[in-house]
């Protein structure tokens, strides 16, 4: 079953209650979630909903990816697909997607998001994209042995594996959340 409203207000109730001190920063994605306007997909303006991979080797190294529409590099993710059944799923499946990593090698951390942001995004015509909003949903993966495979060129230049301090300046705090995540490779 695709993912709903519903399903996406479970997800963001359960971050607010390990991060309450966000629940100023998240009030307008929960106002909006409370209309029932099926923020799972894409052509849902103002927002929409992204899922995102922060995927941590061996407590050292962190996966980011160059994206080409953006310019910028960050943590693969993306928009949430009508087959999508849970919102982690759909971050394993951007994360394979984009980086080409075999997903049986990758295991989450936990099942609680470690990060969601709720930021603008510039109109991008040529996708024939508005200015809008995301609300990024960020889960964190473990991996001992997932290796770069082909990456997805339509949407990234390049995805590589960085230190963690490195990515945190690239990236932010939320790869902080990451490493720090429970790691546990099942």
């Amino acid at each position: 079953m695709a993912i709903n409203d519903s399903d996406i207000s479970s997800v963001l109730s359960a971050y607010l209650e390990h991060y309450p001190d966000e629940a100023a920063l998240l009030s307008e994605p929960v106002r909006l979630l409370s209309q029932g306007r099926d923020f799972a997909s894409r052509r849902n303006f103002p927002m929409h909903v992204t899922a995102s991979a922060l995927l941590v080797r061996d407590a050292a190294e962190i996966l980011l990816v160059e994206h080409r529409g953006y310019g910028i590099t960050l943590q693969p993710g993306g928009h949430l697909e009508p087959t999508d059944t849970t919102l982690i799923d759909a971050a394993v499946r951007e994360l394979a997607e984009e980086t080409g990593v075999d997903p049986g090698k990758v295991f989450p951390a936990s099942q609680t998001p470690v990060y969601i942001e709720y930021g603008r995004v510039p109109a991008r015509p040529e996708k024939d994209g508005p200015d809008h909003y995301h609300l990024d949903i960020g889960y964190s993966f473990v991996t001992a042995h997932a290796d770069v495979g082909r990456i997805q060129e339509s949407e990234v230049t390049g995805a590589g594996w960085y230190p963690l301090a490195v990515a945190e300046r690239l990236v932010g705090h939320r790869i902080a959340r990451a490493a720090s995540a429970p790691a546990r490779i099942d």
